[in-house]
């Protein structure tokens, strides 16, 4: 394993549209084993694939409760909606109020291509919608009621 370098904005890879993941092979297993290293030596929460200059369908998160890999992720379902602040690994010192649906359920593969589908409340929620926009080029600025600098006095 190893850390990637996070791309950051406005580098035009973070707008393009990702491809679908065809080949489940250890290319794949190294990217993902990577993505997660990274995350966590960033702090983050989330990380998807174009954000370490890979145009394909593939996203890692942790709000807590282990690592989810999701390899060509989609939101099936959506229910309720809250408005709440957002930051992103690419475009650090900024913070937005997204509206975001409160409950989601998405389907995707697992690293051996196997079905797999996760339903997120609340963070989790909210990382699935955000780390999926990746994959289709939107970034929480695109979509933020509101943009502000983060206090330099929070944590991470």
């Amino acid at each position: 394993m190893g850390t990637r370098v996070i791309v950051k904005h406005p580098d035009p890879v973070l707008r393009q549209k990702c491809v679908q993941v065809k080949r489940f092979n250890a290319n794949l297993h190294r990217l993902l084993d990577d993505m997660a290293e990274t995350m966590y030596e960033a702090h983050g929460v989330g990380l998807a694939a174009p954000q370490v200059g890979i145009l394909k369908r593939v996203i890692v998160m942790d709000c807590g409760d282990g690592i989810i890999e999701m390899i060509n992720p989609e939101i099936v379902e959506r229910d309720g909606e809250e408005v709440g602040p957002e930051g992103c690994l690419s475009i650090p010192g900024l913070l937005g109020d997204v509206r975001r649906a409160l409950k989601v359920k998405a389907r995707g593969l697992d690293r051996h291509g196997n079905p797999i589908e996760v339903v997120g409340e609340d963070l989790l929620a909210r990382c699935i919608q955000h780390e999926i926009d990746h994959l289709n080029g939107v970034l929480f600025i695109d979509l933020a009621e509101k943009v502000y600098e983060k206090d330099p006095e929070d944590a991470d």
